[in-house]
């Protein structure tokens, strides 16, 4: 790819002003990636068909998702990383897929593109993968920030969710990847960005730093969502942003919870195949499907982030609105598709009595996250590539784990290759526990999950983190080996 081509890629973002929010395209296996930078800014990006347009990946469970992932990024780039000058080395991470940790599946420790390389995915989903939404993005120790940040990020879909919610085969699918747009603050472009975000004035929370970011929905500052009175539509919503929490609302409108993080509500619980809420808390990394149903026409409604406190040591999050809803009846089936055949629901009921007795046990391990000007640690050290397993566990049974947060601002908890129960926030039990790959860990707080180590498949060296990539890029992750 020549020069004045990779720089025909990296076109602004789009400011929407009345359009339609786009779809992103869609691909199935096999899949051709390249990652690719800008020549004058250095801004990285992934390609997809010749356009910087990172698909949606569907797959049905059982099938096998092949991917190429081409490495053409600059051999000397000028920017700099979280600890020093890029590299501009990059693999690819399959958030919340119950897959192997060895190569050629989600193994993000020795799997390493330089410039030049490429890497050979084969990533086999399991037969039992809950049906939900996914993500890939890069997870090269350093550089994740840099690179997520820039974009490079896309949606997965493993098949089938209709079998546990019948009820959204037949309506409008919409993929909503949530990505930033970063702004000098004082810039003339800050301030005419935050106006057609609407973001909110004031101090929010306890964070005195101001806004140099907002919401782009699927590459779009706030764009149009078609939707007719009285229809109802399937949002499937990826909080794709290295550190921004998406506190989702839409106006006078309920949110009638699918899935979260993937994880289909009635795979666990078969009597509750949704909940009703008024918002919804996305971390960085989370996932939300939601039915959403507009209740009226006419009345304008706005899809919006509210404000949310990360804490005196965290980043600003203040409220904005990422879309609008528009009066417009869309047509499901010329854009909602479904797998061929329809496999029966599995479920997992959480009623054993195996997670009830290990909510009352001591943790089997503590994971604490602590910070200083140096760095960020868990258990007192800060990662290294060469670090040895900071946890063995041995396949089959489940853990209790304690997540503590030592400092003065709010860190999203992830851990690679399982789903977890998270039951307890500061000793106290949540009202609705619920099965997750990231969790918010409160500043000077903690959190109590059950986690799910029951998987043969999940065998060999992964890690867990906090999924605030700046933070995961200067030592907050540490190596776990499943055995």
């Amino acid at each position: 790819m020549t020069i004045s081509n990779i720089a025909l890629l990296f076109l602004p973002v789009a400011i929407a002003g009345g359009h339609n929010v786009a779809d992103p395209p869609t691909a199935h296996s096999p899949v051709n990636l390249s990652a690719v930078s800008d020549p004058y800014t250095g801004r990285t990006a992934f390609s997809f068909q010749g356009k910087q347009e990172a698909p949606v990946i569907r797959a049905n469970p059982g099938d096998s998702i092949d991917i190429t992932l081409r490495n053409e990024m600059s051999a000397n780039p000028n920017s700099k990383c979280a600890t020093g000058p890029c590299m501009n080395m990059t693999n690819l991470h399959f958030h919340g897929l119950h897959v192997s940790p060895h190569a050629p599946q989600d193994d993000v420790l020795s799997m390493m593109a330089m410039p030049g390389e490429s890497l050979q995915y084969k990533v086999e989903i399991p037969r039992n993968q809950p049906p939900g939404l996914y993500w890939y993005h890069p997870h090269a120790h350093g550089e994740s920030n840099k690179q997520v940040l820039d974009g490079m990020s896309g949606a997965i879909v493993i098949e089938g969710i209709e079998r546990y919610v019948p009820a959204v085969e037949g309506m409008r699918e919409r993929i909503l990847v949530l990505r930033d747009r970063a702004f000098e603050g004082t810039s003339p472009e800050a301030t005419r960005l935050k106006a057609i975000a609407e973001v909110g004035r004031g101090r929010c929370g306890s964070s005195m730093e101001p806004a140099e970011r907002i919401f782009t929905v699927n590459g779009a500052v706030r764009p149009q969502i078609p939707i007719g009175a009285g229809e109802r539509q399937f949002w499937r919503i990826v909080n794709a942003s290295p550190d921004l929490y998406a506190d989702l609302q839409i106006d006078r409108e309920q949110l009638e919870i699918v899935a979260l993080d993937g994880m289909p509500l009635a795979f666990h619980d078969p009597h509750h195949s949704t909940r009703l809420a008024s918002h919804v808390l996305v971390p960085p990394a989370g996932r939300l499907e939601v039915i959403v149903t507009r209740q009226s026409g006419g009345a304008k409604a706005k899809l919006r982030t509210r404000c949310f406190d990360t804490g005196p040591d965290g980043d600003p999050n203040p409220s904005m609105v990422l879309a609008d809803l528009v009066d417009v009846k869309t047509d499901a089936l010329a854009t909602r598709t479904a797998p061929a055949k329809m496999q029966k629901p599995v479920f997992v009921p959480g009623s054993d009595a195996t997670l009830p007795s290990l909510e009352k046990t001591a943790p089997d391990f503590t994971v604490t996250f602590t910070e200083d000007k140096q760095g960020f640690y868990i258990n007192g050290k800060r990662y290294g590539p060469e670090d040895a397993p900071m946890t063995r566990v041995r396949v089959g049974a489940y853990q209790h784990w304690r997540i503590v947060n030592k400092t003065h601002e709010v860190h999203p908890f992830h851990i690679h290759q399982v789903h977890f129960l998270f039951y307890s926030t500061n000793d106290r039990p949540e009202p609705q526990p619920e099965w997750l790959d990231t969790v918010n860990v409160p500043a000077e707080g903690s959190v109590d999950l059950i986690m799910d180590f029951t998987d043969p498949i999940i065998r060999g060296m992964s890690l867990f983190h906090c999924h605030l990539l700046s933070h995961e890029d200067k030592g907050m992750m540490a190596k776990i080996l499943f055995y």
